[in-house]
């Protein structure tokens, strides 16, 4: 693609990295055919190919967004499956990254959208407030239906207040920051994201984590002062709070890193993986020593899945006769490009692992995409559940507690991958499995 850039604004990084990413494609549209959005809409425009040559020309013109360019912009659920399929190794990633954070510097949104964004800003990356604001959302969600009209922030608001669970599990005394120490010789040292909202909504994914890093011999480390890995903001275009949440994840385990060593940072949120793993990049421009700390800190985060395979996991429990519907993250898939391994490790833990058609599409969570494109999220949420059930399993299982909020709800079970590991390993019966197993007796 040819780009028509001026020297002056090639001096700025972020333009001139758009510049390389743009010359990368050549216009084939493949990515067209497995884009969720444009699957569903139909809309040259809500796909890679279309959104490429809108973020073109806002950045070339030099001019601020324009409502059609942030319409088609927003609704990318940055699903990363247009780099899956890519023949030219177009980065979309970085591009749209760099469009997000040029339209919040130069689009002036609706009141009402700037306040829900500044509002998810401000509290999903905390716990605590997190916590605070699901304890509000319980009481709401009987006046969802009273919400009136057909307008974005009505949807918006009905959404916010459907996905807000029925009830919270306790906070976790494993999550505070501490050493677990490995059990039995120590094999190796790793820190562990705690994340965000998973802390708030399923401590058991981080519990289990633990459990079974520990029984493997992992020492592994709660640090003080981490927190959200900057993926929220991030993506909402929020560039300097998301690099300040990034900062404190780097500060905190390079402290780990230059004391007693650490073999990796385990991350088992793969939205939080793909974006720990993009820490290099995002500091590329940043003055010594945050961007080598960030690259070296790059360089070791690992998917729990890895971490496992690594250090050779192995099931202790006879073979349950349950079937797993394994869905494939959208981070881990297109954003980390880790397939096989999540599904091997499940078959190995004793699972039958079924794989549903369309495994590549999206279902729609994407960070806070399913709160503010309500619509279409519902769509293919719809579409994912109806793929899954069809392939008849006992259980869904997926490795981001994003996909997992998303799929909850009447339909099949819902589970993290390494909740599922760890009781084969011998640590306690998820619910999802009491679920499923209750379910089969029903049947």
């Amino acid at each position: 693609m040819q780009t028509n850039f001026t020297p002056e604004q090639l001096k700025d990084p972020d333009t001139r990295e758009s510049n390389q990413i743009l010359r990368t494609c050549v216009h084939c549209g493949f990515c067209t055919a497995t884009c969720p959005t444009f699957v569903l809409l139909g809309d040259e425009l809500d796909s890679p190919r279309g959104r490429i040559y809108l973020i073109k020309d806002m950045l070339e013109s030099g001019r601020p967004a324009t409502a059609d360019v942030v319409k088609h912009v927003d609704r990318c659920l940055s699903c990363l499956s247009c780099m899956t399929t890519c023949p030219s190794g177009v980065h979309y990633m970085h591009l749209v990254d760099h469009a997000r954070r040029y339209i919040e510097e130069t689009y002036q949104r609706p009141w009402p959208e700037r306040a829900l964004r500044r509002m998810l800003g401000m509290v999903l990356p905390y716990p605590e407030r997190f916590r605070l604001a699901l304890r509000g959302g319980r009481l709401g969600r009987r006046l969802a239906g009273l919400i009136p009209g057909g307008s974005q922030t009505a949807q918006r608001l009905r959404a916010m207040l459907s996905l807000t669970p029925d009830r919270l599990p306790p906070p976790s005394p494993m999550q505070r920051p501490q050493v677990h120490k490995a059990l039995g010789e120590r094999r190796g040292r790793v820190a562990l994201l705690t994340g965000c909202a998973q802390q708030v909504l399923a401590p058991s994914i981080n519990e289990a984590t633990i459990r079974l890093l520990t029984r493997m011999g992992i020492e592994v480390v709660v640090t003080r002062e981490q927190g959200c890995c900057g993926a929220l903001s991030h993506h909402m275009g929020h560039h300097d709070p998301a690099m300040a949440l990034a900062r404190a994840n780097i500060a905190a385990w390079a402290r780990e890193m230059e004391g007693e060593g650490l073999d990796a940072v385990v991350i088992n949120a793969s939205g939080c993986g793909t974006t720990v793993k993009d820490y290099g990049f995002m500091f590329r421009e940043e003055p010594s020593p945050w961007k080598e700390r960030a690259e070296k800190v790059a360089a070791i985060a690992k998917d729990i899945s890895e971490v496992l395979a690594q250090f050779g996991y192995a099931p202790s429990r006879e073979k349950p006769s349950l079937t797993v519907a394994y869905h494939a993250a959208c981070s881990l898939q297109h954003g980390q490009k880790l397939t096989t391994l999540p599904k091997a490790l499940l078959q190995k833990a004793g699972f039958a692992v079924k794989e549903p058609a369309e495994a590549h599409l999206c279902c729609g969570s994407a960070g806070t995409y399913n709160l503010l494109q309500p619509e279409i999220a519902s769509r293919l949420r719809e579409r994912k559940l109806d793929n899954l059930g069809r392939t008849g399993a006992d259980l869904i299982a997926a490795g981001n507690i994003g996909c997992l909020t998303q799929l909850a709800g009447d339909r099949i079970p819902v589970v993290h991958s390494v909740e599922l590991l760890d009781w084969m390993a011998g640590g306690p019966e998820p619910a999802a499995v009491t679920a499923a197993f209750a379910a089969r007796v029903r049947a």
